[in-house]
């Protein structure tokens, strides 16, 4: 799979089980009407745990500059938690899910189905809101390396 190039996406999550988010290259539309979207991420990722009980994520897709952030949300820098936070530039849309301001578009959803395959969970959200952001070349993954597209 490493072979096959990918969006990178940050996925994240607020409310009542806390401010969470986790990088992924598993995102895909499922339907039309409703409009929804399918994420992947390992059982374990305790993003999964906070967006599964927040019942609410915004899924990020990244541009080219947006590679650090990556980084910070894939885990390998320093920052945990909420702390990742404070890198990037963030705000609201409708479910209260964070929402990168550079981002090339956000789709703000609502937890729909979510279940667990083998090591991952796979979440179903129904999108509630869309924002597009500025046009520029996109972030992509491959061979365990970002290019921009």
């Amino acid at each position: 799979m490493s072979r096959v190039a990918a969006a990178v996406h940050v996925v994240t999550t607020d409310g009542p089980s806390g401010l969470a988010g986790f990088t992924a290259t598993a995102v895909t539309p499922v339907t039309d009407e409703p409009a929804s979207l399918l994420v992947c991420v390992n059982t374990a990722a305790r993003s999964a745990q906070a967006l599964l009980a927040n019942g609410v994520f915004c899924v990020n897709v990244l541009s080219g500059p947006d590679q650090a952030l990556a980084n910070i949300f894939a885990g390998r820098t320093e920052l945990q938690g909420p702390d990742r936070f404070s890198e990037g530039e963030w705000d609201k849309l409708v479910t209260g899910a964070p929402a990168l301001v550079t981002s090339l578009v956000s789709f703000d959803c609502r937890l729909n189905d979510a279940r667990v395959v083998a090591t991952h969970h796979v979440i179903i959200g129904e999108i509630v809101s869309i924002r597009l952001g500025e046009a520029k070349p996109a972030l992509v993954y491959q061979r365990r390396l970002y290019h921009e597209l």
